[in-house]
């Protein structure tokens, strides 16, 4: 039995699971409609608690812990695509990556909605055409992420979605530990 550790806490998974949930529902609802409006506004609310649990959370949650520069971005990926990636408790730096992509995208898909129902942009096609076109692609992104997660999932022998559903993943000493038993 492999040791584990607790990374991620009770707010950052209901955030998760609750941000795809409500981001997926609102595709079944009809645009303009009370629901459809009522679900972009808890989704905003829901990136306002994240962006400050972001801040004062806990260690895994906040930004400082998980945010890459570029250059910690592209030695990760040169690893990665070399073989030679080593398995990270929190976010990895792509990871990372693609977390604030979908964080922006979901934002921007929740300001343009809002947008649209203001007295100066009420019934502007330029803004539902864009409102539509940044909501496609952030599920585009969300299955790339999917497939990434599972992709990771299977490289490093550790099943992510689960993690995001307990919040533990294997301690790191478990890796040094496996790495000197198959030698």
């Amino acid at each position: 039995m492999h040791a584990t550790v607790k990374v991620w806490d009770p707010l950052v998974r209901v955030f998760h699971w609750s941000l795809a949930g409500l981001f997926l529902a609102n595709f079944f609802t009809d645009d303009g409609e009370l629901a459809h409006r009522g679900i972009g506004y808890a989704l905003l609310a829901l990136l306002a608690v994240r962006f400050a649990w972001g801040w004062v959370g806990t260690p895994h949650a906040r930004f400082s812990d998980w945010v890459p520069g570029p250059r910690r971005v592209r030695d990760y990926l040169r690893e990665r695509l070399a073989g030679r990636s080593r398995r990270q408790l929190g976010h990895n730096p792509a990871a990372a990556v693609m977390i604030l992509a979908l964080l922006a995208g979901v934002l921007l898909v929740g300001v343009t909605g809002w947008l649209q129902t203001t007295d100066a942009l009420f019934g502007a096609g330029w803004l539902e055409d864009l409102h539509e076109a940044l909501a496609y692609g952030v599920l585009a992104l969300v299955g790339v992420h999917v497939l990434a997660a599972v992709g990771e999932s299977v490289h490093y022998g550790e099943n992510l979605v689960a993690a995001m559903v307990h919040g533990r993943k294997r301690a790191l000493e478990q890796d040094a530990a496996d790495d000197r038993r198959m030698r």
